[in-house]
């Protein structure tokens, strides 16, 4: 999960133990005290994990089962018309269940025969590093809540739709998933929170948000995309740059609106080969390199 994201929804724990998650005055939740329960509580059971613990179990509610479902529902029927073949053929694969929202330990027990990766719970901030080095290992640090129910089409910050409609169904394709490894032993090489930055960035701009041409049109791949109701409808009309990873690893956003510039990959293959190539082999050195090159523009 996105260090940037929780910006909007920290986690603290209080003097007596009690753990709340700080939503804006602006998050559709704001005003609902059950909401805000259960956000505490689904963190309170995040943070008291310990890695070799069993997966902690959230008793969703039926109106949080209905908010999976119906927007599950619709965001297959987008897929269908805006996801590359690979993310397709991934989600057919892992099968995730339609009618309820799944366990962590569910969905590891789908993925990991499949490509190896693993989930485990996020009450909200993860550290950059541990959250990308994590990746390393096929370990996926995941939310567990779910969006307000009055908004179903929309989250301010990742819940678990899009951590497992977006995410999970991505690291169902090998090829994907090695991606995702590649970053992490790249976030796990870099030493400077700058070169960090920059890894993270491309990751932005790829496997959250990035797209790619495919029988003559522009499909998305990234999980940002494929799990925003509204924002795959639009992301065709954004400025689509080729693939870059200066730039890439350069260029700001703003989490809080759709991506104004996205950048097209040629195909799965000029995917692997450029940003795989880059975090295969890139250092402090290499880096440093890519922005002189950019700020020289």
């Amino acid at each position: 999960m996105f260090e940037e994201a929780q910006y909007f929804a920290p986690v603290a724990t209080k003097d007596d133990g009690s753990v709340v998650v700080e939503l804006a005055k602006s998050h559709p939740g704001f005003a609902d005290e059950t909401y805000r329960r259960r956000r505490n509580e689904i963190a309170a059971l995040a943070l008291a994990y310990r890695p070799g613990d069993p997966l902690p179990t959230v008793e969703y509610t039926d109106e949080e089962h209905r908010v999976w479902a119906l927007v599950s529902k619709e965001l297959a029927v987008k897929h269908r018309r805006y996801a590359i073949r690979e993310f397709l053929e991934a989600a057919e694969r892992l099968a995730l269940p339609k009618d309820h929202v799944p366990q962590l330990s569910e969905v590891t027990e789908l993925l990991e025969p499949i490509t190896g990766f693993r989930y485990v719970p996020a009450a909200g901030l993860v550290p950059l590093r541990q959250f990308y080095g994590s990746l390393a290992d096929g370990v996926f640090h995941s939310t567990q809540y779910v969006r307000h129910h009055t908004v179903p089409f929309y989250t301010p910050e990742p819940d678990i739709i899009h951590e497992v409609i977006g995410h999970a169904n991505t690291l169902a394709s090998p090829r994907l998933a090695e991606l995702y490894r590649l970053a992490g032993q790249a976030a796990r090489r870099v030493e400077t929170e700058d070169a960090l930055e920059f890894v993270s960035k491309v990751f932005w701009f790829t496997l959250e948000f990035g797209v790619m041409r495919e029988d003559g049109e522009t499909k998305a791949y990234g999980a940002g995309i494929l799990s925003s109701y509204g924002e795959i409808e639009e992301f065709q009309k954004m400025d689509i740059r080729p693939l870059d990873i200066a730039a890439m690893g350069t260029t700001t956003y703003d989490i809080t609106k759709y991506q104004e510039v996205l950048y097209e990959a040629a195909s799965l293959d000029q995917l692997e080969d450029v940003v795989g190539t880059f975090w295969a082999t890139c250092d402090d050195d290499s880096i440093a390199r890519l922005v002189r090159e950019a700020d020289g523009r």
